[in-house]
């Protein structure tokens, strides 16, 4: 039986044994960082060179190793500043392994895979968990069995908590408080009464779908660019369909951070929901056709993606203005409105970061692996996602509590 392959490494030569024969080569320089090959990791210092026997693509040496940026083929240069650790041209199988070895990719790649499964364990808990407490100015409400009530007092916060699934005491009990804002005598009577006369089923949770849908927005965006920095490196035609997806991922996640603001804000108000809706939808999609076109992924475009992501995020401005024209004396529309504010900054911060490449270009080479703008504009968008995902929560809050309930 046929032994497998080794490595030796040496300071001067480096050689391979093969099925066929021992091959010696002169020293080089190639290797700067370890790698995974064949399920093990190796690698060599400087003045070391590492050459792979191992059939790929047709060829019956593949040579796996770092190159700089002027080694590289035209579609995958992106940013002149980062000048080194790049894959270039590698086997499906041994970039994927890529994500467990250094190269200037791999905080790129687990910024937002870890990102990913964080949404994704944030998304079962709000599937699995009915909202158990919720706050809002002018009263406060002591809590016992399902729903308990004393303590009114004047400008204290309310806390209500249910363990029911279809929150319908709450529903009541907020009612009932509303009704009676000032008055320091208590009503626990009345709140009881109001809930054993409303029936079960009187009242319901308001639908999750455009939560929902904007945590899966979420994972994908942030699944489809970790995919997108750990393969595109394969070939040409792989660069070409990883960077769709991820244009694809960056504009459902702006158009599905639009739902919940949407839906939830004019719940009682079909016309405006319908029409902000139908506006980012039509918008993300035009976005999208826009990104098929293989000019869209020039390096000397990178403000005209920067402008038509930011634009689209921009028009969220509309929907938030009208919400505190109407609701601007809710602490809920407040609340929300801070959230949404924050996530704003931090992907303004992000089209910043990412189009100008600071702070690579002020010193080309020297962020190569860590700290370049392209892994601190991924932690700025996993922190605006965040961000939205707790104004998302304050929203259901809201509707759970009232529907389209008006006092």
């Amino acid at each position: 039986m046929a032994s497998s392959s080794t490595v030796t490494l040496e300071k001067t030569t480096t050689v391979v044994q093969s099925h066929n024969k021992d091959v010696e080569s002169s020293p080089r320089t190639t290797m700067k960082t370890p790698l995974l090959v064949k399920g093990r990791k190796i690698g060599g210092d400087v003045g070391e060179d590492v050459v792979v026997d191992k059939r790929c693509c047709g060829h019956k040496h593949k040579k796996l190793e770092l190159v700089s940026y002027d080694e590289l083929p035209e579609f995958l240069r992106h940013n002149e500043f980062i000048v080194d650790y790049y894959r270039s041209e590698w086997p499906v199988k041994e970039a994927l392994l890529s994500a467990f070895s250094i190269h200037n990719e791999t905080i790129n790649v687990w910024t937002h895979l870890i990102g990913f499964f964080v949404f994704l364990a944030l998304t079962v808990c709000a599937a699995t968990m009915v909202p158990m407490e919720y706050e809002a100015p002018h009263y406060h409400l002591g809590t016992s069995m399902g729903v308990a009530m004393a303590n009114i007092t004047g400008k204290n916060a309310v806390v209500l908590r249910t363990y029911s699934t279809d929150g319908a005491a709450v529903v009541v009990a907020m009612k009932a408080l509303q009704r009676r804002p000032t008055n320091n005598v208590s009503i626990e009577a009345e709140v009881a009464a109001g809930v054993l006369s409303s029936p079960p089923a009187a009242h319901h949770r308001v639908t999750r779908w455009p939560f929902y849908a904007y945590m899966c927005g979420a994972m994908f965006c942030l699944l489809m660019s970790s995919l997108c920095h750990l393969l595109a490196c394969h070939s040409e035609h792989a660069s070409y369909v990883f960077l769709r997806l991820d244009y694809a991922g960056i504009t459902g996640l702006i158009v599905t951070s639009f739902y919940p603001l949407v839906y939830y804000t004019f719940l009682c108000d079909p016309f405006y929901q319908s029409l902000y809706l139908g506006f980012i939808t039509v918008s993300g999609a035009a976005a999208v056709a826009v990104s098929l076109l293989p000019v869209f992924e020039r390096p000397e475009l990178r403000w005209a993606r920067a402008g038509l992501f930011a634009c689209m995020a921009m028009s969220g401005l509309v929907p938030i203005v009208h919400k505190m024209v109407v609701f601007g004396d809710r602490p809920e529309a407040v609340i929300t409105t801070a959230y949404e504010m924050a996530m704003g900054a931090f992907y303004f911060a992000g089209v910043v970061v990412y189009a100008t490449r600071v702070p690579e270009r002020w010193m080309p080479g020297r962020f190569d692996l860590a700290g370049h703008s392209h892994q601190l504009f991924h932690v700025l968008v996993v922190a605006g996602a965040y961000a939205h995902y707790l104004a998302g929560l304050v929203y259901l809050g809201w509707r759970d509590m009232e529907g389209c309930w008006c006092s």
